[in-house]
């Protein structure tokens, strides 16, 4: 199986060299990476510009945004530059952090899992995130059936059905549940352990707080949902803020009447899904 990995990098000068490291050292290698340079301001670019002289596999793309470290839509911007700069000749494809160093099996595992089933459309690993003490230690993980945004391996029918990714806070949620909408499975591998070098969330500017609640409103969940939703993650995070920073973005949606990321359709299925889950963990 033949496929592309898409890296968004914005000021990734301590990490980006490892994760391509990594790539170099896979045993089933992508047909290319493309490497979206977005508007960095530190040695980012120079170190890209290194492993595009020596390795023919990577690609570079400059892009221009807001140097603002904001989850969602600048990440997908940067995503889709290097999306169109791919033709249409591939089996899957990869949106990668440059902040990530995979395994070496990661991607010859990934093709097993695709053949494994034509119905799965989203795969991945689990993220390991180094803490005090120098241990590697799994991130979410209660969190078992979500691909995490950083390493999402897309099969192209999945990834063409679910119209891409939405340039939005909240896209690596989405693009699991219309894929489910569309009769895909997301497929998880507890043996696929990714290191993740940047703790999650730790670069986005603090406007950020409120995007998780807009995103609720954005993707149908409605109030109740989102409320639970919400509620979980404060207590994950242990705190409170959390809960009422979500319900005030999901408000200040409503009140802007901001558009949604799906249909009605896809909205009543949504919902219907996340009740499942939430009656499932209940009882």
């Amino acid at each position: 199986m033949m496929y592309y990995i898409i890296i968004p990098a914005h000021n990734e000068e301590a990490f980006i060299a490892k994760t391509l490291n990594s790539i170099l050292h896979q045993t089933k290698k992508p047909k290319q990476v493309i490497i979206v340079n977005d508007n960095s301001t530190d040695t980012t670019e120079v170190i890209i510009d290194q492993y595009v002289k020596k390795h023919s596999i990577f690609k570079k793309i400059n892009t221009t945004s807001s140097t603002k470290h904001m989850p969602g839509s600048k990440v997908v911007n940067a995503f889709n530059k290097g999306l169109a700069a791919t033709d249409n000749d591939y089996d899957f494809i990869v949106k990668l952090d440059a902040d990530i160093i995979l395994p070496e099996n990661y991607f010859e595992k990934i093709i097993s899992i695709f053949k494994s089933d034509e119905k799965i459309g989203i795969a991945g690993g689990f993220a390991y995130e180094e803490d005090k003490d120098g241990k590697w230690k799994l991130n979410h993980p209660m969190n078992k059936d979500h691909v995490r945004g950083a390493f999402k391996a897309y099969r192209k029918s999945c990834f063409i059905q679910i119209n891409g990714l939405r340039s939005a806070m909240g896209w690596d949620t989405v693009d699991e549940l219309l894929a489910q909408y569309h009769n895909f499975t997301i497929f998880t591998d507890n043996n696929l352990r990714v290191k993740h070098l940047r703790p999650t969330g730790n670069a986005y500017n603090k406007q950020a707080k409120l995007l998780q609640g807009q995103a609720m409103y954005r993707m149908r969940y409605g109030f109740t949902i989102s409320c639970i939703a919400s509620l979980k993650m404060a207590l994950k995070q242990k705190k409170a803020a959390v809960f009422f920073d979500n319900l005030t973005g999901y408000t200040n949606a409503k009140k802007e009447k901001l558009p949604f990321l799906v249909t009605p359709k896809e909205g009543n299925f949504i919902r219907d899904l996340r009740w499942k889950n939430i009656k499932r963990k209940l009882f």
